[in-house]
């Protein structure tokens, strides 16, 4: 039987699928758990990056934590995380890893940070988790699996879909920070633009945003700048939620600088609007 991985011309799935899924849940939470020992708790060195974002030794050593268990677990598969580098694959699979996604929300003290996991065959992503650990909330997908939402530390998991909303005019969008496009000219026109065609714009942050894309919370999140580990999850997360993920061309991929997810219905109407043509 010819399959849909067949006729795009991909690789099918994993059998482990699944049990690969439970790890990354499991891997997500394990490291959001020591990024709780630290929060609120600035008891260790914020340094700056070249691009201005914060890093922490908090990042370093949850990442090197995830890194071991994913080389314990999948010693054949290879590796790419924000803070330590990649290392090559045997297998034709990757995690990517952001350890602390949001960085600048964990060291104020704001819970809106997330701890990032997704899997990856021959660059598209087949597996993925959102995990909030301030908030105890997770989203994670695979590939034919679907997306579920875990809304508390004690409830059970749902299906996670994305909102119905037809109309841009009367929906909500999210960005990370608006100080990413306020600098520019063509950025406080975008804005003007995203204003005048939105229902609301807001400003939250970072993986949650695109958390609330998935649980039908919010109809779009776009991101001006990203880098793989920042959006490798929300791929899968997403269209497994019943939306889109693209980037701002309207290319399906998680490896982009710029970034739109959505509920599907208003993504080539924000495009539009992103890109300056309406």
């Amino acid at each position: 039987m010819t399959t849909l991985s067949d006729r795009a011309g991909l690789a099918a799935p994993p059998e482990d699928l699944g049990e690969r899924l439970d790890f990354a849940l499991e891997a997500a939470r394990a490291a959001g758990r020591f990024t709780m020992q630290h929060f609120s708790r600035p008891r260790f060195e914020i340094e700056q990056k070249g691009d201005g974002s914060f890093v922490t030794e908090i990042d370093r050593e949850t990442e090197r934590r995830l890194r071991r268990m994913c080389e314990e677990r999948w010693p054949s598969d290879g590796f790419l995380g924000e803070e330590t580098g990649e290392s090559p694959s045997r297998s034709g699979m990757r995690w990517v890893v952001d350890p602390i996604d949001g960085t600048a929300s964990f060291v104020h003290g704001v819970p809106l940070y997330g701890t990032l996991v997704a899997l990856e065959q021959d660059e598209r992503s087949i597996a993925g988790v959102i995990h909030m650990p301030a908030l105890g909330e997770t989203v994670y997908a695979a590939r034919g699996l679907g997306a579920w939402h875990v809304a508390t530390p004690s409830s059970g998991p749902t299906a996670a879909r994305v909102s119905r909303k037809q109309d841009l005019g009367r929906s909500a969008v999210a960005t990370t920070a608006f100080d990413t496009l306020a600098g520019r000219a063509e950025g406080l026109e975008l804005i003007g633009r995203l204003e005048r065609a939105c229902g609301l714009l807001r400003g939250w942050t970072d993986c949650y945003a695109m958390l609330l894309v998935a649980t039908g919370r919010i109809e779009a999140a776009f991101e001006p700048i990203v880098a793989l580990w920042d959006v490798a999850p929300m791929s899968v997360i997403i269209e497994e939620a019943g939306g889109r993920f693209t980037d701002w061309e309207g290319t399906p991929t998680a490896h982009c600088t710029k970034a739109l997810g959505s509920n599907g219905a208003v993504h080539d109407e924000m495009l539009n609007v992103l890109m300056g043509r309406a």
